[in-house]
């Protein structure tokens, strides 16, 4: 007998932690398989979180668990040029330093307290799509039943691969060692470019020393050992420094792929499932946790029977080009950090270029994913871009936007004429909140724009409806977004 949840995640990642707390949220009964018997890391990995992921778990209520563990710093950067946003309309003007193995804790923590299930220590081993939804088996013979599952593993995702999805894009041009290990004699500490690439020897706590080397071949194969690092430290350095005792080591290159569609009947794609690309400017792991909470939502009401399957293609259509904008500036950024005089006379004249306000606050805001904004059509400057936080007045007091937001439910903020809107038909579903605001509306790149009477909040924190003075299109965007009225 096939054990049976509403939504079966693959990957306990970032990305399908995040989607399950999205989904538990929503009151969704969902599992994650994940490899790993529990949720340890080897090695750095991902090394920090950008403002608007940041913001992101602001909206769920959970920014502050990060916080408390990282270190706040400036991190918004294009080929090797760090852009300031401390001037950005935003409580989260900034990067967090922490490493993934710790953000991975975080999330497995919230979602231990939401009451996900989670079957550690095995893979899945293939999966048929039925009309009732999809059987799955697990390595240790074992069989769950779902109505959807969504593939949240990694660049060789065996769900994309199993459900014949397209992963097009470029083979790699450069290929990364990248260890913590120990070392016998003292090297040449820093970061040193050259024709190859970018290689850099770091100290960390005790004896142990983080290594990055760029190869001088990009087409190995097999996980990479403690003789591949050697070699590659001999053809930099013209010694390993007596490299010993590996606490981790792993390979990462350029290779750039995106799935041709994130959604294939009821299975979805996510995180690197979905794309992936080069590390430059840190962008892989926010991307990640961003498509989950576009997708989640979705999921949760397709679920529950409020909104229509085509919802889902939603998802596809917001979430893909984000990915492709990611996808062309790191390849971008890796063309700049090659080490000829050509390309050095480049990258210091785009180091004058962003030194410049306009384009500072355009890179800055796309590499901090601040100007993240979907194509709701024609309208205000709000509609499709992320809902202000702003420090409401109401009836019960003080409260912020994010707040609001906890629950992951929309929210139809009222901020005039309290009788202005009849939500009831949607009251199931939508939150309305009345409150006042009476400061400028500030949006990151963008500045200020005119304050509106009413916004239309989705669960993800994106504005899907900007009202004037009169109700039009409100109910064509709550059954677009939020399903037909019940009335």
């Amino acid at each position: 007998m096939a054990i049976s949840h509403q939504i079966l995640i693959v990957g306990g990642g970032p990305t399908g932690l995040m989607l399950a707390g999205e989904l538990a949220l929503a009151g969704i009964d969902t599992a994650i398989v994940e490899r790993r018997a529990n949720q340890d890391l080897a090695g750095s990995r991902a090394g920090g979180l950008h403002a608007r992921t940041i913001e992101v778990f602001d909206q769920r209520g959970i920014a502050d668990r990060f916080l408390s563990q990282g270190q706040t710093a400036q991190v918004a950067r294009f080929a090797d040029v760090t852009m300031d946003i401390s001037d950005f309309p935003t409580r989260h003007n900034y990067g967090l330093a922490l490493w993934q193995r710790q953000i991975e804790q975080i999330l497995a923590e919230w979602v231990a307290e939401l009451g996900v299930t989670i079957y550690r220590g095995l893979e899945v081993l293939g999966f048929v799509e039925r009309d009732a939804g999809i059987d799955i088996e697990l390595s240790n013979g074992t069989f769950l039943h779902a109505h959807y599952l969504v593939g949240c593993d990694g660049g060789r995702s065996l769900v994309r691969k199993t459900a014949g999805i397209d992963f097009p894009g470029w083979d790699p041009t450069t290929s990364n060692l990248i260890a913590e290990a120990e070392i016998s004699s003292e090297p040449e500490w820093g970061i040193r470019r050259d024709a190859i690439g970018i290689h850099g020897l770091s100290r960390m706590d005790g004896p142990v020393v983080r290594i990055l080397v760029t190869e001088r071949q990009t087409d190995a194969a097999g996980e990479p050992t403690l003789a591949d690092l050697s070699q590659a430290l001999i053809d930099i350095y013209g010694t390993d420094y007596g490299v010993h005792n590996l606490r981790s080591l792993g390979r990462f290159t350029d290779m750039t792929r995106q799935a041709a569609s994130y959604r294939k009947g009821r299975v979805l794609l996510a995180g690197d499932a979905a794309h992936i690309h080069s590390p430059d400017g840190g962008q892989g792991l926010q991307t990640g946790v961003q498509d989950a909470v576009n997708l989640g939502w979705k999921l949760a009401q397709v679920v529950k029977g409020i909104s229509p399957d085509s919802l889902l293609d939603t998802y596809h259509a917001e979430r893909h080009p984000v990915a492709a904008r990611v996808l062309r500036t790191t390849m971008a950024s890796v063309a700049l950090r090659r080490g000829d005089e050509r390309t050095n006379a480049l990258r210091d004249t785009m180091t004058e270029f962003l030194a410049m306000e306009e384009p500072r606050r355009r890179f800055a805001g796309m590499m901090s994913g601040l100007d993240i904004a979907y194509d709701f059509g024609e309208g205000h400057l709000l509609l499709g871009r992320r809902m202000p936080d702003l420090d409401l007045a109401t009836d019960a007091g003080p409260q912020r936007v994010f707040t609001l937001l906890h629950e992951a439910r929309p929210v139809l903020l009222n901020l005039g004429d309290p009788l202005a809107f009849d939500l009831s038909p949607w009251a199931d579903r939508v939150r309305p909140v009345d409150a006042r605001y009476d400061g400028a509306w500030q949006l990151p790149v963008i500045g200020e724009v005119s304050a509106p009477s009413a916004v239309l909040i989705r669960p993800d924190g994106y504005v899907a409806w900007v009202g004037g003075t009169a109700s039009t299109g409100l109910r064509e965007a709550l059954t677009r977004w939020f399903g037909p009225s019940a009335a």
